[in-house]
């Protein structure tokens, strides 16, 4: 681990692991159609374990909270982030088996996914109060919504209160209660997410829209509670919504980084993963999300999810070259 890495604080990503059953295929199917595919491979994934895993390959000094089956995709789960340097201690065995997710991906990199709970549907508050010794220490708590609800207030709870940056990725969306909207220090969505969050009506501008259409996205947000938001667009970049920045620094865009994508599954959960390392180690948001920008792109440019994320060299080398 590196200097800057000891000196960052801890971050606890609490939440579910899967393991990613992935077609590959010329294109996606049409409602009712089979198409052939050209391979298959069962990696570890999970929204929660592959952001834990991208923070721990670039650096993070990460604790994974979360809950897998008694069976081999439990223990490949649970090797793969132990592997990149990831605290397992708090994942604990369920009599379910471990959640899986159901990928199909085309030849741009593009897919759509399936998931089925299994383990992470047992992922429950107490097992948060049982994490307490690294919550308690928390500089970051990273969240998501691929376990129960009363799971992830629980944590956002633990993390408020231990004074850490509650970083809350919006994914796979649903309705959050007031509460936890409350809770959360950092919001991640992508734009889809966003006009979903703000509600009937609202829609989101595209990366080329002049800074007065986002900061009335940021003033909506801020009226919801939340002060911090990063919108991602993809292929187009991000832009960084602060309502807690300096006058006529609260909206940053944040140009993408150009790669040839081969599988595009997984980059959102790298660019959380990268936030967290960055909010950690103290960056301000919009530093943080630049070099995120840069980690997501990475990662779509070898097949795969954890496997593919980049670490600490790989991003700094592609920063330095911009």
């Amino acid at each position: 681990m590196s200097a800057a890495a000891e000196r960052a604080g801890r971050i606890v990503v609490v939440g579910s692991l899967n393991a990613d059953l992935t077609i590959y295929c010329e294109r996606l199917p049409q409602p009712g159609e089979t198409v052939h595919g050209n391979g298959f491979a069962v990696n570890p994934g999970g929204k929660s374990a592959n952001q834990a895993v991208a923070a721990g390959r670039l650096g993070g000094h990460v604790s994974l909270v979360g809950a897998v089956g008694e069976d081999a995709n439990g223990n490949m789960l649970q090797a793969s982030a132990a592997g990149a340097g990831v605290d397992v201690g708090h994942v604990r065995t369920s009599s379910e088996p471990t959640g899986v997710a159901v990928i199909a991906v085309d030849a741009h990199g593009e897919n759509n996914i399936i998931i089925s709970a299994g383990a992470n549907g047992t992922l429950s508050p107490a097992d948060v109060a049982d994490a307490a010794d690294v919550l308690e220490g928390a500089a970051v708590v990273s969240l998501c919504l691929e376990v129960a609800m009363p799971t992830v207030l629980a944590a956002a709870q633990a993390g408020h209160d231990a004074g850490a940056t509650v970083l809350l990725n919006l994914s796979p969306y649903a309705h959050i209660p007031a509460e936890l909207a409350e809770l959360t220090d950092v919001l991640l969505v992508n734009a889809h997410e966003a006009a979903l969050f703000l509600g009937p009506g609202a829609s989101v501008p595209g990366a080329d829209a002049h800074a007065a259409q986002w900061d009335a996205v940021r003033e909506r947000f801020a009226g919801r509670g939340i002060r911090c938001v990063l919108v991602t667009l993809g292929a187009h970049g991000s832009v960084v919504l602060d309502s807690e920045a300096a006058p006529g620094s609260s909206v940053t865009f944040v140009a993408p980084t150009r790669v040839d994508a081969v599988d595009t599954t997984g980059a959102g959960d790298a660019f959380t993963g990268a936030v967290a390392v960055r909010l950690a180690a103290g960056d301000a948001l919009a530093d943080a999300a630049r070099f995120a920008s840069v980690a997501a792109a990475l990662a779509t440019t070898r097949k795969g999810t954890q496997a593919a994320y980049p670490e600490t060299a790989d991003v700094e080398r592609r920063l330095r070259s911009s």
